[in-house]
């Protein structure tokens, strides 16, 4: 199965390109860009060596319809998506600070507090929690946005505010629409069966000054889901949770001896387990959206989206 895991475009009226973990970004002029999702994966802020077939796609798709179901409270970037890997929008200044909203003790905050930490980003935690546990009512835990090839690192309010990383005024602004975002993906998650377990969102202003939300949000590489169904059974037995995310592969990777840390090697995923983790991501997206997954034609991506994005741009 072929992949997309590099992106070499020559767009008209392109004046930059940026190549993210995931995603690579063609600025336009007018304000406008182009952000094309791969089959790159990324698991603790590494690259993975090989493509997983199909999650661009995937990624791409679960977000515009995100975008769409949520842009009656929160304005967001997007434009047009004229190629199922493609998406077209406005430019905008990112905030540096990533806006990680979590309703559940998983994951990161889960290893941070197993090690004895009650302390998240300046957010006190209980006493007591097991893993999984659903907390009081949400919390943010902000991380800086780091640069190519370094990892992000929490950081509290208090501390976003002393650098002066993000104005207070802004920063009210991002809180206010990252619960109200949180609050909606719940609810759309619930009606699929779900649990919105922990997300994270991205803003920036555009050239007028306003405040958007950019990126991607609820895909499985921003979000971590629950199945509804027999949570509570198995937190009271002290069972895993059923999880729709990209944890599968984290976990994967941490029992082959790897974590990004350094002098670790990144363990050589076979092309059957690549294919499990592509089967898992149209898994993740019929859960998540309701819809069946149709796969696109991968016979040559590259021409694909460059005819389909000229076409979009010529019109």
């Amino acid at each position: 199965m072929k992949t997309l895991t590099k992106t070499d475009f020559n767009f008209p009226g392109q004046q930059e390109v940026y190549h993210g973990k995931v995603r690579d970004v063609y600025g336009l002029e007018d304000n406008k860009i182009i952000i094309i999702s791969t089959d790159r994966l990324s698991a603790f802020d590494v690259i993975m060596p090989k493509g997983i077939p199909y999650k661009g796609q995937i990624l791409n798709q679960i977000a515009t319809k995100m975008l769409k179901s949520t842009e009656d409270i929160v304005p967001n970037w997007l434009e047009e998506t004229p190629d199922p890997n493609v998406a077209i929008g406005k430019k905008c200044t990112p905030f540096k600070v990533e806006m990680v909203i979590r309703g559940y003790l998983t994951g990161h905050a889960w290893r941070e507090y197993n090690t004895g930490k009650r302390e998240l980003c300046g957010i006190n935690l209980p006493e007591n929690m097991i893993e999984h546990q659903k907390s009081e009512k949400p919390i943010i835990t902000p991380s800086t946005k780091a640069d190519q090839g370094d990892h992000d690192e929490d950081i509290s309010r208090e501390e976003i505010l002393k650098q002066g990383i993000v104005s207070e005024e802004d920063y009210k602004k991002l809180e206010e629409y990252t619960y109200k975002l949180f609050e909606r993906g719940t609810e759309i998650a619930a009606k699929q069966g779900l649990i919105l377990v922990d997300t994270k969102y991205e803003f920036g202003k555009t050239a007028e000054g306003e405040i958007v939300l950019i990126d991607e949000i609820h895909t499985p590489d921003s979000s971590r889901y629950f199945y509804a169904d027999g949570y509570e059974e198995r937190q009271e037995k002290g069972e895993n949770q059923k999880q729709l995310s990209k944890e599968f592969v984290r976990q994967w990777l941490i029992s082959q001896g790897f974590q990004g840390k350094e002098g670790q090697e990144i363990p050589e995923m076979s092309e059957e387990y690549i294919k499990t983790v592509s089967e898992r991501y149209i898994e993740l997206y019929e859960n998540i959206t309701g819809e069946n997954f149709v796969k696109s034609d991968t016979e040559n991506i590259e021409k694909r989206i460059e005819e389909n994005v000229k076409k979009y741009l010529l019109r």
